[in-house]
């Protein structure tokens, strides 16, 4: 299957691919295989019981990087893909995900997929995962991404997700928990406009002694568009967890942020913290001096806060 235009444009904005990359990678367009690579040290195998790959990353690999970005431009395609990590112990790697929808018609399209991860001791994981949607089309564009994380001991994962624009719906769920020293950071950006809707739902475990969780969300809502944003973190032993959401609210949109903590342990640190608000006047008007227009400021003050 070969990409055309629209694919590549898809590809350059979920995953920052402009061509072929290096290393290890498996493409996905319209629920069947594009291209896949491996390497020395990152194998990917396909799964026999259900769609999806297993990937396998050696112990002490350092450097590397992987790429499973997934197009869908058919009419009418529903996409589901389960996909397993299992990285090797002391490892440093990134890995690049991602689904870019191009809808051409009146029909639905969606993808679904669901991601988990079991990182052993001492290694390092940065999960970049973007999301988006275009086209002239009048279906739906539907994304609902679940993540799955086991976090072993003096294990690191830092989770970048974003959405950036087009998506109908979405419904994001994740799930960690994490082992002795462990630490997740995850970082959501998201907007809505039209009248799109965004549910996200955060449920981390501190399970282990001194591990440690960081989840922040910086959202904005367009027009009639609504976003739902809970957060779950439970102590469960000597730890620290924090969860923020600031969010601006825009036209006629609708926010609801629902933080939730849950100490089991005396010795459990959780913080959170919610802010919702609308732009601040005087923002806008000291850009205006430097000749912007009003909606030209809105976008310029957007775009830093989703930066």
């Amino acid at each position: 299957m070969e990409l055309n235009n629209i694919d590549k444009e898809l590809l350059k904005t979920i995953a920052d691919l402009h061509e072929i990359p290096e290393g290890a990678y498996n493409i996905r367009k319209d629920g069947k295989l594009v291209s896949r690579n491996v390497s020395a040290n990152i194998d990917i195998v396909s799964k026999t019981d259900k769609p999806g790959i297993n990937i396998f990353i050696k112990d002490g690999t350092i450097n590397e990087s992987l790429h499973i970005p997934v197009i869908v431009s058919e009419a009418g395609l529903k996409d589901l893909v389960y996909n397993d990590f299992y990285v090797g112990k002391n490892c440093d790697v990134t890995i690049v995900a991602g689904c870019g929808i191009a809808c051409g018609s009146s029909e639905d399209e969606g993808h679904d997929g669901v991601h988990s991860f079991f990182i052993e001791e001492g290694s390092k994981v940065h999960y970049i995962e973007k999301h988006y949607a275009n086209g002239d089309g009048t279906g739906s564009r539907i994304l609902n991404p679940v993540t799955k994380i086991e976090l072993g001991k003096n294990s690191y994962m830092k989770m970048d997700t974003v959405q950036i624009g087009g998506v109908t719906s979405s419904k994001r769920d994740t799930n960690a928990e994490l082992d002795d020293g462990a630490k997740l950071e995850i970082n959501e950006k998201i907007m809505t406009d039209g009248n799109e809707y965004a549910e996200t739902n955060f449920n981390v475990d501190l399970n282990g002694k001194d591990c440690s969780t960081h989840v922040v969300s910086r959202a904005v809502a367009k027009n009639e568009s609504n976003q739902i944003f809970k957060s779950i973190i439970n102590g469960n032993n000597k730890c620290f967890g924090h969860t923020e959401c600031d969010a601006i609210i825009m036209d006629n949109a609708h926010i609801v942020a629902k933080p939730e903590l849950t100490a089991a342990s005396t010795e459990a640190s959780l913080i959170h913290e919610a802010a919702i608000g609308k732009i601040a006047g005087e923002q806008i008007v000291k850009l205006q001096t430097l000749g912007l227009t009003e909606t030209e400021a809105e976008n310029e003050i957007i775009k830093g806060f989703l930066r």
